[in-house]
């Protein structure tokens, strides 16, 4: 990618918000999940990376976490799967002895313009990675997550303004938004918070896989920042709901998205 995307900025000084937290994060081996795992190392966390195939990336993603001091686990499969986010995460309780926050972040989009294009294998394969595995690898990880625990969904602003070449991948990101409310009313009795963040658009590896060059060329110019957002500006928003900081917040949204509105 021309330019790289930015994943870390050094002007944020660390404070050990998250000193001695277990932290997973799927799809964490590039991009926003790489930024969310960096991030949540430079505060003290360990992390497991769940990620599917790119295992340069997630190398390069461990190296990251480790030079800042924190200990990583890298775990290749398929999330779609719920047999794999089972024996995943059973590896990560028994490296790491808990969990204490799950960001369900990995997810998979694919232009069709036409919903009569959108064929059955399609939508089942997206609503497997983005809403499927949100659930499988939230029912694997409760059994190791106590009290004050957080869980984090990537949702979308797609989710609330929609997008005619994403409808698929649209609905899933509104799936999740609603799971993430459900489930945050279910879990408020064992005080687990379960939050989501809905970026808009990102700097990320999957917009120039996923667009035209002439559609990369324009991406993110129609925000009122004027701009794509880059994915060390994502980060903040999951340390703060995985910290302590946000002990009173669940059920909720923040829309890192450039400055639209999207009342939700």
């Amino acid at each position: 990618m021309r330019p790289q995307p930015q994943t870390i900025y050094e002007s944020f000084k660390p404070s050990d918000l998250l000193k001695d937290r277990i932290v997973v994060v799927t799809g964490g081996d590039s991009g926003m999940g790489r930024a969310v795992a960096v991030g949540c190392a430079r505060e003290g966390a360990d992390v497991a990376i769940v990620y599917l195939e790119e295992h340069k990336d997630a190398a390069d993603t461990k190296a990251e976490v480790e030079e800042l001091g924190g200990r990583c686990l890298l775990l290749a499969g398929d999330i779609g799967d719920e047999g794999f986010c089972r024996e995943a995460v059973s590896k990560i309780a028994a490296e790491f002895g808990r969990i204490d926050v799950l960001v369900n972040h990995a997810g998979e989009q694919h232009l069709q313009q036409r919903i009569e294009d959108i064929t059955a294998e399609q939508l089942e394969k997206t609503f497997r990675t983005n809403v499927f595995s949100f659930f499988y690898m939230t029912k694997a990880v409760l059994p190791h997550m106590n009290e004050g625990g957080s869980i984090i969904n990537t949702a979308s602003v797609t989710a609330y303004k929609g997008n005619g070449a994403l409808v698929d991948y649209s609905a899933s990101k509104g799936a999740i938004v609603t799971f993430t409310r459900s489930l945050s009313e279910q879990l408020a009795e064992r005080n687990i918070r379960v939050n989501a963040v809905a970026p808009g658009p990102i700097w990320t590896p999957l917009i120039p896989a996923t667009f035209p060059p002439e559609r990369v060329k324009e991406f993110g110019k129609d925000v009122p920042l004027g701009r794509p957002g880059q994915p060390a500006e994502v980060a903040p928003a999951y340390v703060f709901l995985a910290s302590p900081l946000s002990s009173y917040i669940t059920g909720q949204t923040l829309h890192v998205n450039g400055g639209t509105i999207v009342n939700g």
